[in-house]
């Protein structure tokens, strides 16, 4: 890239409840109880829109994903609000920042998906997202009346087929449906109302959706799989991709593999912002940053790490190996979480890395990129990702809640601000605005002529 980009990349800021931090609860930054405290969240929140960031991102899942129950109560995993719900709320108390929520196609149906998001986009004057993802624990499988988790390539198939129906959903009325003429006693135009009649393969959804095309058309579609399969439904239908990547020439492979794939849905590549996860740890000096790192990490409890690289493994048990020798050559693939074992045992690999030195590398933001420095030098390598066709901007995952976001916010964006790298104003209302994104034509009109045009 010339050094005459004016390109500003994208951040969002990834909350989860006490930091990302698998210790960081215990730090004294930490707010312990966050997972059940709304003035925490809506202070973080607030926080992050008067950092002007993108979007606030919410992970999750459906069951308490741990492999061991005797380590559970040493994390701060075990209670967390539903995020449709949480971001509903915080919509109340923000006017700007974007709302992202990661919701199942596994373990939910296409109407009520549909419709909540539908329903947030309006709450929020056009500020939703929809992370898409298909789980990945056989926990929350036991959850559902099923004893094992779905193969990957069945929920994949099922995901492929679940996103096309929400997105015809969101298309069941016209922009301009409603009249609201009370003179004639006509509430809506009946012939913008449309039925969506699906048929297919995982679903039979008659439609139309009982709420109104959403304010952006489609709240924003992201997404956070990084397997073959989760490349490809991506390149169909995803507007941000969430992934985690550990060095530049390994972003550098995934940011030209995923986008090269774009061109055969007829999308341009610009039509994808690729983010990937950062936690930084931020000091004043080299020094400062190295101690508040370390102090993070001699929080960790051994069973509490081993529990965490065994859960990235797919329920793998490791307690019968020494925690200071390599991890075992003959794992299997689980069928969950495919990209994050692919990631971590090739990290392993390469770094020779111990059993003991893996978790503490996992703890920081499960497998995401780890980085602690001066905002400078923090600064230095995020613009190097993004000067070098690695990333259109980042996910940030404070080690810990509310101080690692407020680090952050008070040492980094001044210099991210200082090279022209990110915004001082939104440059819009709604989230498609703010990440540069075209807001989708309705589909009928895509379609059919508007003689051609039937409920």
């Amino acid at each position: 890239m010339s050094g005459g980009d004016k390109r500003q990349l994208k951040l969002g800021a990834f909350l989860q409840a006490t930091g990302h931090h698998i210790a960081g609860w215990r730090h004294p930054q930490a707010q312990p109880d966050a997972g059940a405290n709304i003035a925490h969240y809506r202070r973080i929140a607030q926080t992050a829109e008067q950092a002007k960031f993108d979007m606030l991102f919410l992970a999750d899942g459906v069951a308490i994903r741990s492999h061991d129950a005797d380590t559970l109560h040493r994390t701060a995993r075990g209670a967390s609000f539903e995020p449709l719900t949480l971001l509903s709320s915080l919509s109340a108390v923000t006017e700007r920042i974007g709302l992202v929520a990661t919701v199942s196609t596994t373990y939910n149906e296409p109407y009520h998906v549909a419709r909540k998001f539908a329903s947030l986009d309006h709450l929020s004057a056009g500020r939703a997202g929809w992370n898409v993802v298909t789980s990945w624990s056989e926990s929350e499988a036991h959850n559902f009346n099923l004893e094992r988790h779905p193969e990957h390539a069945a929920r994949y198939d099922r995901a492929e087929e679940f996103v096309d129906v929400v997105r015809g959903l969101w298309d069941s009325w016209e922009d301009d449906a409603f009249l609201f003429d009370k003179n004639e006693g006509s509430h809506f135009d009946p012939a913008k109302l449309h039925a969506l009649n699906h048929r297919g393969k995982h679903f039979s959804v008659s439609g139309p959706l009982n709420v109104a095309r959403p304010v952006q058309g489609h709240p924003v579609i992201v997404q956070a799989g990084s397997s073959e399969t989760g490349q490809e439904l991506a390149a169909r239908t995803a507007e941000v991709i969430f992934t985690a990547q550990q060095s530049l020439a390994d972003a550098q492979h995934f940011y030209k593999n995923l986008k090269s794939r774009l061109a055969k849905y007829g999308r341009d590549p610009d039509q994808l912002k690729v983010m990937p996860g950062v936690s930084p740890v931020v000091g004043r000096s080299e020094a400062e940053a190295l101690e508040k790192f370390e102090e993070l990490q001699s929080l960790i409890h051994p069973s509490v790490g081993l529990s965490l690289l065994s859960q990235h493994l797919g329920g793998i048990d490791l307690s019968q190996y020494p925690l200071d020798g390599p991890l075992p050559d003959n794992l299997q693939e689980p069928n969950g979480a495919k990209s994050r074992f692919q990631l971590v045992t090739a990290l392993a690999r390469k770094e020779k890395l111990t059993i003991r030195q893996l978790y503490l590398r996992l703890a920081t933001a499960r497998g995401h990129w780890s980085i602690h420095g001066t905002p400078a030098s923090i600064v230095d390598r995020l613009e190097e990702w993004f000067r070098n066709d690695a990333a259109d901007g980042f996910n940030i995952m404070p080690p810990t809640l509310p101080g690692g976001l407020d680090d952050f916010v008070a040492l980094v964006l001044p210099e991210l601000r200082r090279r022209g790298l990110f915004r001082t104003e939104y440059e819009g209302l709604t989230l498609r605005e703010n990440l540069g994104l075209a807001r989708p034509a309705h589909r009928i009109y895509r379609q059919t002529t508007p003689l051609e045009r039937v409920a």
